[in-house]
């Protein structure tokens, strides 16, 4: 069991590119205004992040499934579930739905624009941990005008706390850099299992990277993407600028590319409730793992379609999961 457990947790997804492939490159902001900190942050963002890209035959699709009132669905077995690659079946070779350890990195937005929501935002970082694993591996950056990196993985949860304590939102909204430099941390993280939490109202205003640039960084990642939307939802929303009226569309079309999704708020106080149900949701997993049919080694993405049909006929299930992967060239 050791052993299939080994095998299953095996990246489907490395790190390769060929030298000729072209790099995104952000646009520099003058080094002679940053502190430490800052800088090194920005050296991330500059950094050539290659895709990752599957070098293997075994692919792996953790998988999430919810009920109509949004509850995991922990009772499915290997034959409730069918694999297409490109509209082909693909035969499921291992399955498991075992609570391993993972690597998850908090993207708090602590710009202006989240004033009036900071305090929420603290208390559904407090309540996160409180249904994490102590096992799990953790890092958190904050963004405004730029990320920054407050905590890394061998800082504890109290770190974190402590840092957003002495925070105060200012300044404009760099969320494309901020989830960029995220998923280029979780590159070195300790676990295979890998996502990512945003906190955000989602209106970015101040990245160099754009959201096209970002969209294909994250589909060449392995990386599973959660956000909790603070989004205006009143009967006429009031929008301060126009990317805070588009702030739902951005951060759900970049999740749900990862099998994740966007969970809009319509109440601050249920910010911290749904938090917690984030990190009990990222370690309700199952793991499918299949041999593609076909040729691996073409350099060209690979559409996966998840189906879901228990045996005991509930057709009401939602089902989350990574839309693809990239094949290596030869």
């Amino acid at each position: 069991m050791c052993f299939l457990l080994a095998i299953l947790f095996l990246p489907a997804i490395a790190r390769s590119q060929s030298e000729d492939e072209v790099h995104i490159v952000p646009r520099k902001p003058d080094q002679t205004t940053l502190d430490g900190q800052e800088a090194d942050a920005t050296r991330k963002l500059d950094a050539h992040a290659k895709p990752l890209l599957a070098d293997v035959d075994l692919v792996l699709v953790p998988v999430m499934v919810t009920d109509a009132m949004n509850r995991p669905v922990l009772s499915l077995t290997k034959d409730d579930f069918a694999v297409y690659e490109d509209n082909e079946r693909q035969h499921i070779q291992f399955f498991s739905k075992e609570d391993a350890p993972i690597s998850v990195g908090m993207v708090l937005d602590v710009s202006k624009s989240m004033s009036d929501k900071f305090e929420t935002e603290r208390a559904a970082v407090s309540e996160f941990f409180k249904n994490a694993n102590a096992q799990d591996d953790y890092f958190a950056i904050a963004f405004s005008d730029r990320p920054h990196l407050i905590a890394d993985s061998i800082q504890s949860m109290d770190d974190i706390q402590q840092k957003l304590t002495i925070t105060i939102p200012a300044g404009n909204t760099a969320l494309l850099d901020a989830i960029y430099l995220g998923v280029n941390q979780l590159r070195n993280a300790r676990y295979q299992r890998r996502a990512l939490l945003i906190i955000s109202d989602g209106g970015d205003n101040h990245s160099y990277y754009n959201t096209k640039e970002t969209k294909r960084m994250v589909e060449e990642a392995d990386v599973l993407m959660y956000s909790i939307g603070v989004f205006d939802n009143m009967p006429v929303p009031v929008f301060k600028t126009i990317e805070e009226k588009l702030g739902k569309r951005l951060l759900t079309g970049i999740t749900e590319l990862t099998g994740g999704e966007t969970i809009p708020v319509d109440s601050l106080d249920k910010i911290p409730e749904i938090a917690g149900a984030v990190s009990r949701e990222l370690r309700q997993q199952y793991v499918l793992a299949y041999r593609s049919t076909r040729p691996l080694h073409d350099g060209k993405w690979r559409n996966i379609k998840v189906r879901v049909t228990p045996r005991d006929g509930d057709q009401g299930l939602h089902v989350h999961y990574k839309r693809g992967y990239i094949s290596p060239e030869k």
